[in-house]
């Protein structure tokens, strides 16, 4: 039986995501707007390079496995089917959680990474130059991308290519901003280069430092938002251990009020995490 809802559950997981997988009739060009958004997400978690499907064949293995394991346990229908949400959601919301700290961690490397360049281009090296050396001198976070740059770009010679294949691995919004800075420079010349790149660097220092200070004073509605979604449901694990509340649970009624349950705790989460988060800048040049 458990086998059964697993499979049953896989599939409409699947039937769910497949026309963001496949979408039928369409460009290339819209497939690649469509998934850009996950490859962001996969690129700032730091899988960047594991295949869209993989991802999906991994949240579809943990959606059998929770289905298995709650009916083995509850053998109650509606649990079982949200135990296999559950895990099918696993994958995403440890993506998302990964590349959210990432690009908070970036806001305070992304002035450093300024600063580098200003000082390279002022030295009189060439702006490629000036990018491959922060394969060495940048933050450690984002050497491993600027060296992929600079490799890139001895071997090719295209710096605009190369300069779009390091705003993919770095997925970030501010380092669109800087490269895109650099690409006009080197393409239509100009003296100011660097005067715009102190002027980025002291907006992005004022921008993470009043980020950073709204995170902290409202870090208690994400920490209610959390405990608000996961006390009810550990109480219904607990309450599961007595077979009297499996066979209630296991009723029209029970099915009921688990289900508006569900819909209830998603429907406070959202709305608590919305009045916590700040608003995000989109890519605008990728």
């Amino acid at each position: 039986m458990s086998l059964a809802l697993g499979a049953l559950l896989g599939l409409g997981l699947l039937l769910v995501v497949s026309p963001l997988l496949w979408p039928a009739g369409s460009s290339p060009a819209t497939q690649a707007r469509i998934g850009s958004p996950v490859r962001d997400e996969l690129a700032l978690a730091g899988l960047g390079t594991v295949p869209l499907g993989v991802v999906v064949v991994v949240a579809l293995l943990l959606a059998v496995v929770g289905t298995a394991l709650a009916q083995a346990v509850f053998g109650v229908p509606v649990l079982t089917i949200v135990a296999g949400v559950l895990g099918a959601a696993l994958v995403p919301v440890v993506i998302r959680g990964r590349a959210n700290r990432r690009r908070t961690a970036n806001r305070a490397i992304w002035p450093d990474v300024v600063d580098h360049l200003v000082s390279s281009v002022r030295a009189g090296m060439s702006l490629p130059d000036s990018i491959g050396a922060l394969a060495e001198l940048g933050p450690a976070a984002t050497r491993g991308a600027f060296a992929a740059f600079a490799d890139e770009f001895r071997r090719t010679g295209n710096f605009g290519a190369s300069l779009d294949s390091l705003k993919s691995a770095l997925a970030d919004p501010v380092a669109d901003r800087i490269l895109e800075t650099l690409r006009m420079a080197r393409e239509v010349g100009g003296t100011d280069v660097t005067a715009v790149l102190r002027g980025l660097s002291g907006y992005l220092r004022e921008d993470a430092a009043l980020r950073a200070e709204v995170v902290a004073r409202q870090s208690w509605i994400r920490n209610a938002a959390r405990l608000g979604v996961a006390a009810p449901w550990l109480l219904l694990v607990v309450l599961a251990s007595r077979p009297e509340t499996l066979v209630a649970y296991d009723s029209v009624a029970g099915t009921a009020l688990i289900l508006c349950g569900v819909a209830v705790t998603l429907i406070a989460y959202r709305l608590m995490i919305g009045l916590g988060r700040l608003p995000e800048e989109r890519r605008w040049f990728h």
